[in-house]
């Protein structure tokens, strides 16, 4: 669903959807399903009208926003104030109760929002809104005849009975209570409502109460001038004790809350057309023919053609070479007429930052696609005078065209990991806006549950294999780069990927309301394309010296390890060779210790080595330490010289927005991620990250977010209150374990309790704690066994997040994201145990993930508000890494530091404070 502000053009209805179905219900005969004999008149009495509401709406006052408002249970917070509210209401009729689920999918079948609020009557959603709405001076609507709902009538708020085709202004609520709309709830608390068995002062009608209220204002004047009232039965009436206080009572219960907490704010609920496969799926599903055949009708007569459904099937024949100018211009105004097309780019790299555009593909609807090539070569070998040249547009000629689309906001960008495509059009100064991202719309709906690739989603929803990358550019020594592929073939393979883009977006967006992950992708996934976009395209600099100084050391010292090695073996051997270190150690040593994986040979994995290590074998250590040094060097020196960008003098990584369920970002080409931070060796590396000449680079770190996480969402007080109280965490749990005074603690106990916190938080085991620490299991497991004493909420959490993942099949964090864990009932005690252990940290892990999202998102705009030139370059784990002109950094620290620590809010309200420690110096090893 699209967001849109509000302002004083808007014009937002509220719908008291609740009221339509029974009055669809009590208004019509019964209605059933033939198929089943489904009670489903509700339902087409709803969609009836509602349709009805919408035609009408876009001829005489088309909404901005528009929502249907739903009542969630029965029981509500005026139930607490007043047991016997509604007390004297009949059940609700059998026929009807399936109908309710059924009416809220119509809702969303129509596009529009279906909302409702546990403890919270429809009539205090409409309320909150309405005024947040008034606020911003913006028209309502509000589509109900409900006397309470009077109450909200102003000069901007109306009310609109579609059953008489009246609108209720100042005017008919003054006709009707006799006192302008601020006053009604005083006269409804005076005289009382039946039918929701609101007391009121016995013997005072509406009438009465409109003399009372007009000479005293309001109920609480005139209870306290009660005595002055002349006629004797309304003065003794409004004296008696019992009477003021039903009277008091009564008006709680009449006065709508305009502050009811809102999980979808206000700009979310902009109003949108239903896509007609959605809707007109669900008509026929429910059997209404009369409505199915009108919607169709109206579909037909606003220019919708019908083949223009996501379950065409796919026709590579249909898909157009676009070569000439005039062509393409025709595609882009059938894209701006449709506001909305699907894009695809095809490049001669997978590195975005240093790609060159090949060509693009465009959609605007299943089978309507076309491929626009850009610097395609002939692929004959023999053609060197160029005889055999393809046409095609003059590329500035073509990209010119193109950016007047992507950049025109009316017009909707569709993209398949988008966020590479965007990347790759910086390079050619193309900025596309707004976007949506197929790929995440899977992610968010699917987290854990599948993977995320176009060619798996076309697979699993259209049952259609598209054509392979190799199929058309072959594999090895055979391979040829894209601009050498037969337009014929790269037309199909092109376009074919910009379909499946748009009939992924048709089919998945509107799923996210139905699977309530509309807020999720709309106020995360989203917009962080952009941010991530930006972070790439800046990239950072490193130090070519620094890092070829690393190189060779490390060299140096491994050839000093391997002499060891060797010696130690008696022999030599290559030692980045698992075979041959396999046979050293238990075929000539016959080392005890080894376990053999499942093709027979030894495994030489790091934890067989580190278990030989601590039992004395020195062969085990120099093998660790060498591999270590053979990583640093392969993985981070030598690969970072050779992904500095010879055009920007900066390395530019890449970050994969679903690389992890839980939501974290991933860095590739090259990893920035995973840099050691825990070894010397592993620290110089962030040395070599360095700030331009007058900047400097700030590094921004959340402070043990996990574990504030772990004791807000699990409860945990003592945890809460020591952070709270900006206490050693790690000294305070030792303290309560060990029974040690937190003053002149030995460091060492402090890292053992280090070690639980943080592991508990990854379901440690006592075998793992003990390898950790370096100490028996049956004491580790006696640490863990203390540290839950201790701490019984988080066995507890621990407990729930396993039970209900059982149950539900995926675990939530606090902000709304699903992660599903399909092993969580496996018959395997291994694998079920690792989905365990996800459904512990998931939550935790995720929450952080979305935090510091959230504080990325808000950080561009936070900066340039404050005329700050500092740019966000990266994000590791819990930290984010940013370049600042020198004189700025202080200022720019301030900034970073109060958003990030301000992330969650006013999504959630965290029980801990978050930290954020933060530094600025020349290297990014000196800020950390």
């Amino acid at each position: 669903m699209p967001v849109s502000s509000i302002n004083k053009d808007s014009h937002v209805c509220l719908v008291d959807a609740s009221a339509y179905i029974f009055r669809a219900f009590h208004a019509l005969p019964p209605l059933t399903r033939k198929s089943d004999g489904a009670p489903i008149g509700a339902v087409s009495g709803f969609c009836n009208m509602l349709f009805k509401l919408l035609e009408d709406l876009k001829t005489s006052n088309p909404p901005t926003h528009f929502a249907c408002i739903f009542d969630k249970s029965s029981k509500t917070f005026r139930n607490d104030l007043y047991p016997d509210y509604k007390a004297n209401r009949s059940e609700t009729p059998e026929e009807l109760v399936p109908q309710f689920p059924l009416v809220r999918r119509a809702a969303k079948a129509f596009a529009t929002h279906a909302i409702e609020i546990e403890g919270y009557e429809a009539d205090d959603i409409i309320a909150t809104y309405s005024k947040i709405a008034e606020q911003h001076g913006a028209k309502v609507s509000i589509i109900g005849s409900d006397k309470d709902l009077m109450q909200l009538v102003s000069d901007k708020v109306f009310m609109l009975d579609t059953m008489k085709d009246r609108v209720i202004g100042i005017d008919q609520v003054i006709e009707k209570f006799g006192v302008e709309p601020n006053k009604v709830i005083e006269i409804q608390a005076l005289a009382g409502d039946s039918t929701d068995n609101i007391p009121g002062a016995p013997g005072i009608g509406i009438k009465t109460a409109a003399e009372l209220i007009t000479t005293y204002g309001d109920v609480e004047t005139l209870l306290e001038r009660a005595h002055e009232i002349k006629q004797n039965k309304r003065r003794e009436t409004l004296l008696d004790k019992e009477v003021v206080e039903k009277v008091k009572v009564s008006k709680k219960l009449v006065t709508l809350k305009t502050d009811t907490p809102l999980d979808t704010p206000l700009e979310e609920l902009a109003f949108a057309e239903p896509d007609p496969a959605i809707l007109i799926a669900f008509l026929e599903e429910m059997e209404f023919r009369t409505i199915t055949r009108r919607v169709r009708e109206a579909i037909s007569q606003e220019g919708f053609e019908e083949e223009n459904q996501i379950d065409t099937k796919v026709d590579r024949s249909a898909y157009a070479t676009v070569t000439k100018l005039e062509e393409l211009q025709e595609w882009i105004d059938l894209a701006r007429s449709r506001n909305v097309v699907a894009i695809d780019t095809e490049t001669d790299s997978l590195n975005a930052t240093s790609a060159n555009l090949v060509g693009f593909s465009l959609c605007v609807g299943p089978n309507d696609a076309c491929y626009v090539p850009l610097t395609h070569v002939s692929s004959n070998k023999d053609d060197v005078f160029g005889i055999g040249k393809l046409e095609q547009i003059g590329k500035e000629q073509a990209l010119t065209v193109l950016k007047s689309l992507l950049e025109d906001r009316s017009v909707l960008k569709i993209g398949h990991n988008i966020k590479y495509h965007c990347v790759v059009l910086a390079g050619e100064n193309i900025f596309p806006s707004p976007t949506d991202d197929t790929m995440l719309l899977s992610f968010a709906l699917n987290a854990g549950k599948l993977k995320h690739g176009l060619d798996v989603l076309s697979e699993k929803y259209f049952e259609h294999k598209p054509i392979a990358y190799k199929e058309v550019c072959g594999t090895g020594k055979s391979e040829i780069s894209f601009d050498k592929v037969d337009l014929e073939k790269a037309t199909e393979y092109a376009a074919e990927d910009a379909d499946i883009t748009f009939r992924l977006w048709k089919l998945l967006k509107p799923k996210l309301a139905e699977e309530q992950a509309a807020t999720l992708y709309e106020t995360i996934e989203r917009p962080l394309v952009a941010v991530i976009q930006a972070m790439e395209c800046e990239g950072i600099k490193v130090s070519k010296e620094t890092l070829r100084d690393l190189s060779l050391d490390f060299y140096k010292r491994m050839a000093v390890l391997e002499q060891k090695a060797y010696e130690e073996a008696g022999t030599h051997f290559n030692l980045a060779s698992p075979q041959q270190v396999a046979d050293i150690l238990f075929d000539e040593m016959n080392l005890e210790g080894g376990t053999k994986t499942k093709s027979g040979k030894w495994s030489t994995k790091a934890d067989i080595l580190e278990e030989l290590a601590s039992n004395g074998v020195k062969l085990a250590q120099t093998i660790l330490d060498w591999r270590s040094l053979s990583k640093l060097r392969s993985t981070y020196t030598e690969a970072l010289l050779e992904a500095i960008n010879p055009k920007t003098g900066r390395v530019h990584t890449s970050f994969t927005m679903v690389g992890a369920q839980t939501g974290r970002l991933a860095s590739t080409d090259p990893n920035l991620q995973n840099i050691p931070i825990r070894t010397t060796d592993g620290r110089k590396i962030r040395e070599a990250f360095i700030a331009e000449p007058g900047n400097v680079l700030i590094a921004a770190d959340y402070s043990q977010i996990e574990l504030r996480l772990l004791a807000h969402i699990a409860g945990i007080d003592s945890l809460r209150n020591a952070f709270k109280q900006g206490l050693d965490i790690h000294a305070m749990t030792a303290s309560e374990m060990f029974g040690v005074p937190i003053d002149g603690m030995d460091p060492m106990i402090r890292r053992q309790a280090k070690a639980i916190n943080f592991g508990i938080i990854y379901g440690i085991s006592g075998f793992g704690l003990a390898r950790q620490l370096g100490i028996a299991r049956s004491e580790a497991r006696d640490y863990i066994s203390a540290y839950f004493e201790k701490f019984p909420g988080i066995k507890s959490y621990m407990d729930q997040m396993i039970t209900s993942a059982q149950s539900k099949g995926f675990v939530q964090t606090i902000f709304g994201r699903k992660l599903h864990l399909r092993d969580i009932n496996a018959k395997n005690h291994a694998v079920r145990g690792f989905a365990e252990r996800q459904a512990i940290n998931a939550p935790i892990q995720g929450a952080a993930a979305d935090i510091i999202k959230r504080a990325m998102i808000r950080l561009p705009e936070a900066l340039q508000k404050e005329n700050l030139k500092t740019a966000m370059l990266l994000q590791v784990h819990d930290e984010l890494v940013f370049e600042a002109p020198e004189q700025e950094s202080e200022k720019a620290m301030e900034v970073i530091k109060t958003v990030m620590e301000c992330a969650p809010e006013p999504y959630h309200k965290l029980s801990v404070p978050l930290v954020v420690d933060i530094k600025a110096a020349a290297t990014w090893g000196q800020a950390h």
